[in-house]
């Protein structure tokens, strides 16, 4: 297939993606109940504002929906580009405290870890069984991660789609919020499931083991982190839903911005005052232009100040019940045991299906 070929199926796929998730959006509103939604974070530091506008809000959204969310905690996926897993403990139990304080409620929302599900792990066997090593390779999370690491690819990054395939597969879930750079992901999981049927059969003729789920596309804006660039941890450019009220107006004052006091909405041409009027918006349910209409020639610093309050007043009320979270492990512990119970149960009965579905069902008991 030549580029121009490849560049019009792309397209195609995701206008195909576009069409299915404007349906299943549609959906919603009357029939939630017939979604079940997965998605998670790796454990690698803390959650910022980029994430709540990015991920977070929305999988609320959903959760009030009545849609039946599943949220990982991919401590395994850890591993598959790092040589360890650094403060895991502090890590999972700071994303459990960010997610309930936002507002996903352990009674309508599972949330796991993925090393204590074993049953979703030992789906990876057969699941490998169906996918080939030139087809891992073109993913274009392990096609970026091959030409930028300085080591050996190992073989936990190689198998990551595959991983991901498992997380979604193992609750059978049919919908997945992404965006449009992780469509490839949810393509190699649609094909996982397809090809799990074609190959081994079924457990009951009624239906396969595992849906193909669908993408949600998310539009979530795209915010840039206070120096300019993509919003990062690695990066120290973040603003953590976590931070003090003061912490975070120290870090917006030292925003990158420019020497025009005339405040415009301009991404192309000012993309640093664009994305500071953006963050303002977002906190506010403002457009970005009403806001620079209102500044005006404040300046950089009036610009500066309307965006702390945003942002501050924002995210007071989910600091003050993190605080509340972070003062009683032994809740934080009791909502992570009883998702973990949740998840092994559904998991282990998906694996049943599975060596159902295979001949491996022994009935040795």
């Amino acid at each position: 297939m030549d580029v121009e070929t490849a560049s019009e199926s792309e397209s195609s796929s995701y206008d195909a993606a576009q069409r299915r998730s404007r349906q299943i959006e549609a959906d919603l509103a009357g029939d939630a109940g017939r979604y079940r939604m997965l998605t998670g974070d790796r454990p690698t530091g803390r959650l910022h504002i980029g994430h709540y506008f990015g991920s977070l809000a929305n999988r609320v959204r959903l959760q009030e929906l009545g849609v039946d969310s599943w949220i990982v905690i991919a401590d395994y996926q850890v591993i598959t580009d790092r040589d360890g897993v650094g403060p895991i403990r502090e890590r999972v139990l700071s994303l459990l405290v960010d997610y309930l304080a936002v507002g996903l409620d352990p009674a309508r929302s599972t949330i796991f870890t993925h090393s204590a599900v074993p049953a979703l792990n030992q789906l990876m066997l057969p699941f490998l069984s169906l996918v080939t090593d030139s087809e891992l390779r073109r993913n274009p999370t392990v096609k970026s991660e091959l030409a930028a690491s300085q080591r050996p690819m190992s073989g936990l990054m190689l198998t990551y789609p595959v991983h991901q395939a498992a997380d979604i597969l193992f609750c059978k879930a049919n919908v997945v919020p992404v965006g449009k750079d992780q469509l490839p992901h949810l393509e190699q999981t649609r094909v996982v499931a397809r090809r799990f049927d074609e190959t081994y059969g079924r457990g009951s003729l009624k239906a396969p083991v595992f849906p193909q789920p669908d993408a949600l596309l998310s539009e979530a804006p795209n915010i840039l982190g206070t120096d300019g660039t993509k919003m990062s941890k690695s990066r120290g450019n973040t603003i953590e839903i976590g931070m003090t009220a003061d912490a975070t107006a120290k870090i917006i004052k030292r925003a990158v911005t420019d020497s025009d006091r005339n405040i415009t909405y301009d991404p192309q041409g000012r993309p640093e005052v664009a994305n500071l009027l953006l963050l303002a918006a977002l906190c506010t349910g403002r457009t970005p232009q009403s806001w620079a209409d209102e500044i005006g020639d404040g300046g950089a610093g009036r610009l500066k100040a309307v965006v702390t309050e945003a942002v501050n007043s924002t995210f007071a009320p989910i600091r003050e019940r993190r605080a509340e979270l972070e003062a009683d492990p032994g809740h934080l512990l009791r909502v992570l045991a009883e998702g973990n119970a949740r998840a092994n149960a559904v998991a282990e009965a998906t694996l049943d299906e599975v060596r159902e579905a295979m001949g491996m069902a022994y009935d040795l008991a």
